[in-house]
């Protein structure tokens, strides 16, 4: 199959047929800053009707992490929403947030554990007006145990969660990643949570609560590195940009002053790799014809490997390397990505238009679903944009709405 044309069903795949598989559910988002947005984002990218409830005192511009409502990064957490401004300290609040979730499919928080709880809006309390309520929950440590009342943040959680201890150049100390992974794996897999409840519900009749933590999520993601430590017995430690086991694996200077990423570590690859640039004498060296012996001299190998690669350009070495299927490319900044070809060819940007600052380009979904599609169908609301419709819809009037803000409930 030739990969570089266009196939049939890519045409289709790009196809804006209108149609979203989760339309039918309806989705109460209470979260703030980063975790909880991002579960939402992966229902409300895909259909779901989310109403995001935000504090009557909320303001375009912002302290915490995310930045200004009209900045980038708060523009692509919170498309694809409608907004009610709902202060949930005073009862009257809580009770149009009960009336809205007695009908609702989906809750999201990310709340410090104890907080739902006193606003009367935790998941025991739903259930009693909504048994089929799913009520998805972010903390930073988990709903219960030693750390339960901590506030959790992304890069405490990669302390805590060993991340950072493999992460960086030996010896210089532990290094954070540069994105918040905490919060954008445990945002993932609580919406993976959601989605099975949401299966598991049409078989029961019932919803549930599902859970998880930045500390779940940061350490569920050491994965083999977790591994090595539970079953093998090694500690792993940080390797820089060189792959923990695999050689020779990693980033390298090329000419230009170019970084590009190998990885040639496997008997096959390693063949190939030599072969093609010139160091097929290391083919018949003892030192390197076994996968133990290239890790044993693995120093000495990659000072062998990086004074061949400083020779060309990464794209040369790439358009060398790739067609023989030695997995490599260029190490790119942000601005490069986005002109990248295939990054382009994905149309992983891609254009929203907003009321305010024109057209700006988001990020959409990387998942592709033959037939649905995932452009974005709106820009993040202003605050309480929505409140009157919504309300409108629970049955009160202009007169009852008014009275409603003029007392701060809205």
């Amino acid at each position: 199959m030739n990969l570089k044309a266009t196939p049939a069903w890519a045409d289709e795949m790009r196809l804006d047929s209108g149609r979203r598989p989760l339309r039918r559910f309806r989705v109460l988002d209470l979260s703030h800053a980063r975790a909880g947005p991002v579960t939402v984002r992966q229902l409300s990218d895909w259909g779901a009707d989310v109403l995001r409830i935000e504090r009557v005192e909320a303001t375009q511009a912002s302290d915490d992490l995310i930045g200004r409502r009209d900045g980038g990064d708060f523009q692509n957490l919170h498309r694809n929403k409608r907004s009610l401004s709902l202060n949930l300290k005073v009862a009257e609040a809580v009770e149009i947030f009960m009336k809205l979730a007695k009908d609702a499919d989906v809750i999201v928080e990310n709340m410090r554990a104890d907080v739902k709880f006193r606003l009367g809006v935790d998941y025991e309390t739903v259930r009693k007006i909504n048994p089929g309520i799913v009520y998805g929950s972010i903390s930073g440590y988990g709903q219960d145990g030693p750390y339960a009342e901590r506030g959790g943040v992304d890069q405490i959680a990669q302390g805590i969660g060993g991340l950072m201890s493999v992460t960086g150049v030996p010896g210089q100390g532990p290094l954070r990643v540069g994105i918040p992974i905490a919060d954008l794996t445990a945002g993932i897999f609580l919406a993976q949570g959601i989605l099975v409840a949401l299966l598991d519900r049409e078989v029961t009749g019932q919803g549930t609560w599902v859970q998880t933590s930045l500390l779940q999520a940061q350490v569920a993601m050491l994965d083999g590195q977790a591994m090595r430590w539970l079953v093998d017995g090694h500690l792993p430690e940080a390797v820089g940009n060189d792959h923990p086991t695999g050689v020779p694996m990693g980033t390298f200077r090329t000419a230009g002053d170019e970084y590009m990423n190998i990885a040639a570590s496997s008997q096959r690859l390693f063949t190939r790799f030599c072969e093609a640039t010139g160091l097929a004498h290391l083919l018949s060296d003892r030192k390197f014809t076994s996968v133990a012996g290239r890790r044993q001299n693995a120093a000495e190998l990659k000072s062998i490997v990086a004074a061949r690669l400083m020779e060309k350009t990464a794209s040369e070495w790439s358009d060398i390397l790739n067609p023989i299927g030695v997995p490599c490319g260029p190490v790119l900044d942000i601005s490069q990505v986005f002109e990248d070809p295939q990054v382009k060819h994905l149309r992983i940007a891609r254009p929203v238009p907003h009321p305010e600052k024109g057209e700006i380009n988001l990020l959409v979904s990387p998942i592709d679903i033959l037939g649905v599609s995932k452009d974005i169908e709106r820009p993040t609301p202003n605050i309480g944009q929505n409140s009157n419709d919504v309300l409108h819809a629970l049955g009160y009037d202009d007169t009852a709405i008014a009275a409603l803000r003029a007392q701060g409930v809205i």
